[in-house]
């Protein structure tokens, strides 16, 4: 076989993807010479290959591959019955293989979990992108959210699919590179001991070292920088000849139309309410940095706090749980509800209990909403509300009322059951 040609430069994260897998494979890839990010990029050759400009682009005798997930899966393929890949090819082509199914199931999740989530923190902060605080917090809280599904998972494997390094690892690991290096620091990932562990396991293996080299964690985050705007070339001004000085009668003054006031901004229902001797944010920060004795402090102090005339309970119930039969799926199916409940932040708390050992697993939540009903904005505008079934709490039930202290505190077993994993709003 012809040897493959890799464009992009040499400390690529997504370059690292395919070499890797290159050399676990024994696959011949030669990175392309003297690449040059943004010259060689923008040459006729290269925008024939991938019309978009974007690296890394690996030219086979069959044509040219872009996009570096399906680049490191061309190579990782293009050795027959591929380890990196499950045991044979058949098992890729049949969807429901349990083998190749993981390892796709966790290539998107490093994708879509992890990857998309550190770039959007960290193209803000070069200056590569407008910086707004409000969605760097909704993306660490994302990537948080990702690592710790990743971190429970990591705490009874070693590797992500079976009992050697695959293409879920290699392609986990690069997306990792850029967090560690750039953006996480230790107080930062300390929260994630076994993911810690894992990283530092894979990019110290021969052939993740030779290809990476060293790896040092970064011990600051990156300062933010203003995005750029491309400056006009100054225009050449030419002297003015001097006009023949005329008389002229004034004209007379058009009145200026009356600009328009600006109409107020709508405001939310539910800051018309009476006003609530509960204040939100005082609950929440008292949930955050309560570390121990949680029922005897923090569950105390939520019923010493809780106001009935101004809040709301609920509990609600994912009215499919028969269809959550794999574990990553159904907690990326309730991160991705809990984003979606995020315009309702100054107005909820929320728990969402993923509960079982093993399949189909069950979603159950509570929520603390501000007034007396679910607020009619978040009926109309997040679409998840109508998979749950929603039941208000009835707190002169006792035994309600302890079971809305359960899922505060992550109570295991819960009814029963093991938790899965526990996600929180707050």
């Amino acid at each position: 076989m012809a040897p493959l040609v890799l464009h992009a430069g040499k400390t690529n994260k997504n370059s690292y993807k395919t070499l890797i897998a290159a050399e676990y494979s024994g696959v011949d890839v030669k990175l392309v010479e003297n690449f040059e990010m943004g010259v060689s990029n923008k040459t006729p050759e290269f925008i024939k290959m991938n019309p978009i400009g974007k690296v890394p682009v690996l030219e086979t005798p069959d044509g040219a591959v872009f996009e570096s997930n399906a680049i490191a899966k061309y190579v990782t393929r293009s050795k027959p019955n591929n380890p990196l890949y499950g045991s044979s090819l058949i098992e890729y082509v049949r969807l429901l293989s349990t083998i190749s199914a993981h390892i796709e199931q966790w290539i998107d999740f490093a994708t879509l979990e992890i990857d998309a989530n550190l770039i959007a923190w960290f193209r803000p902060r070069i200056g590569r992108a407008v910086y707004l605080p409000p969605a760097e917090e909704a993306a660490i809280a994302s990537l948080k959210r990702g690592l710790g599904a990743l971190n429970t998972y990591l705490a009874s494997n070693t590797f992500l699919v079976g009992h050697s390094v695959t293409l879920a690892d290699i392609i986990t690991t690069c997306n990792l590179t850029l967090g560690f290096s750039m953006l996480m620091t230790k107080s930062f990932t300390s929260e994630f001991p076994h993911v810690e562990r894992y990283f530092w396991t894979m990019v110290n293996q021969p052939i993740f070292k030779k290809v990476i080299g060293e790896v040092k964690q970064t011990e600051s985050v990156p300062p933010v920088q203003s995005a750029k705007k491309p400056t006009e070339p100054k225009k050449e001004t030419k002297p003015k000849a001097e006009p023949k000085k005329e008389v002229k009668k004034e004209a007379p003054k058009e009145e200026a139309p009356e600009e328009e006031a600006p109409k107020p901004k709508a405001k939310n229902p539910l800051d018309s309410l009476p006003p609530s001797p509960m204040v939100l944010d005082d609950w929440k920060r008292l949930y955050s940095n309560t570390k121990s004795n949680f029922r005897e402090v923090a569950i105390k102090g939520f019923w010493d706090m809780y106001d009935p005339e101004g809040y709301s309970l609920w509990f609600c119930e994912y009215k499919y749980n028969d269809e959550n039969t794999v574990s990553y799926v159904t907690l990326n199916k309730v991160g991705g509800f809990l984003q979606r409940m995020d315009l309702t932040r100054k107005y909820a708390f929320g728990k969402m209990l993923i509960i079982g050992s093993e399949a189909p697993f069950k979603v159950k939540g509570l929520w603390l909403f501000r007034g007396q009903e679910i607020p009619k904005f978040v009926m109309d505008e997040v679409y998840d509300m109508e998979l749950y079934t929603w039941t208000k709490v009835d707190l002169s039930d006792e035994a309600q009322k302890e079971r809305v202290s359960q899922m505060i505190e992550d109570a295991e077993p819960f009814e029963g059951e093991a938790l899965l994993d526990a996600k929180c709003f707050k």
